[in-house]
């Protein structure tokens, strides 16, 4: 009877965990993935946004010395730390059929449209942010809980104390 109940018990899990015993993808297939979605694209986009940061933050530092912050050794060392997310994360059938839709004409427009996409959501997001707050920080001052400068009355100290 016990065995029954093992089994059954094992047949429950193997169900309800999907992908708990699917094959796990190959590091060759999640480095294709990583190409195909342009991941190092994505690096090299991300090291001139931090690049131009730095360059504002640390003027006295060449601007060109932040440019090899994510260099070629960089973006193999990244690809290669990412690897075992995307093995934890996906079975090797599911990472094929990822393949299959970055290789395709939509898939490709996902790659190529999403950082101009994503800083247009971001613009969004810091608008919402703007007004958001404003218009809860007029609430506030309404119910007398923020001073005309935002700050708690009384205190004479900054925002929140």
């Amino acid at each position: 009877m016990a065995g029954k109940w093992v089994m059954g018990l094992g047949l429950c899990v193997m169900l309800a965990g999907g992908n708990a015993f699917a094959a796990q993808p190959t590091e060759a297939q999640v480095r294709e993935l990583m190409q195909v979605m342009d991941v190092p694209g994505q690096f090299t986009v991300m090291n001139n946004q931090m690049a131009a940061m730095m360059s504002q933050q640390l003027p006295c530092v060449p601007a060109n010395y932040w440019q090899t912050y994510i260099d070629k050794d960089g973006v193999n060392q990244l690809l290669t730390a990412m690897i075992p997310a995307y093995q934890h994360h996906f079975s090797a059938e599911e990472v094929d059929g990822l393949i299959k839709f970055y290789k395709s004409a939509l898939g490709q427009k996902l790659v190529t449209q999403m950082p101009a996409t994503m800083a247009e959501a971001a613009q969004s997001g810091q608008e919402w942010g703007r007004q958001r707050t404003s218009d809860m920080f007029a609430a506030l001052q309404k119910e007398g809980k923020l001073d005309s400068q935002g700050r708690c009355p009384g205190t004479g100290g900054g925002q929140g104390q």
